[in-house]
């Protein structure tokens, strides 16, 4: 199985939500793309604008979960020893397979989980096989999102996932780290759900 196949494999294991997991956080204004007070500086970019305006239709993620969108649930809430958290990762794999950096269809969604059973968007994740993007861009530049260049994940690493390149974004959830950072610690995943 080659490295494009074994992590889309690995983004199609699902976790099955409990049906109280899997409502909406309360949206208030669905048309607002106002974030909450103390957003650091970068909150403010044209990619997290963009991606803003990309993914509002998601903070409610039953969107991203009805069947004919292509989303599914990746991970459970991934954190940190004491860096914060990730969160859940819903992921959209035919994205991630079609070799396409675009900042207004990012390859996954970051949401967390929260006390009353819902899921809260709190960022997007855009990710590349690194041998794919070797292989469509021979001697070329690293991966690059709106001009942020992105991480490569090493092997052999946690997830047990082949290399790859990744940029989080913090687009609907201020971290003290910055928009771009991999950890927020303003993101828990004490709330989610035992199985």
């Amino acid at each position: 199985m080659s490295r494009h196949a074994c992590f889309i494999a690995i983004s199609m294991l699902a976790l099955a939500l409990p049906p109280a997991y899997a409502q909406a956080a309360p949206l208030g204004d669905s048309t607002s793309m106002n974030m909450p007070q103390g957003m650091s500086a970068d909150a403010n970019s044209p990619l997290v604008q963009e991606i803003r305006l990309a993914t509002a239709k998601y903070k409610d993620i039953n969107v991203a979960l009805h069947k004919e969108t292509g989303w599914v649930v990746a991970t459970p809430c991934v954190s940190g020893p004491d860096t914060g958290a990730m969160g859940v990762h819903v992921v959209n794999p035919s994205r991630i397979a079609d070799g396409v950096l675009d900042p207004s269809a990012p390859e996954a969604l970051i949401y967390e989980p929260m006390a009353d059973g819902s899921m809260r968007l709190v960022g997007v994740e855009f990710i590349e096989v690194a041998a794919d993007w070797a292989a469509r861009h021979p001697n070329g530049p690293p991966p690059e999102v709106a001009g942020n260049l992105m991480n490569l994940l090493q092997v052999p690493n946690r997830f047990g996932l082949p290399q790859a390149y990744y940029l989080h974004v913090w687009a609907w959830q201020d971290n003290p780290k910055g928009s771009f950072a991999d950890w927020n610690t303003k993101v828990t995943c004490a709330m989610q759900p035992l199985s």
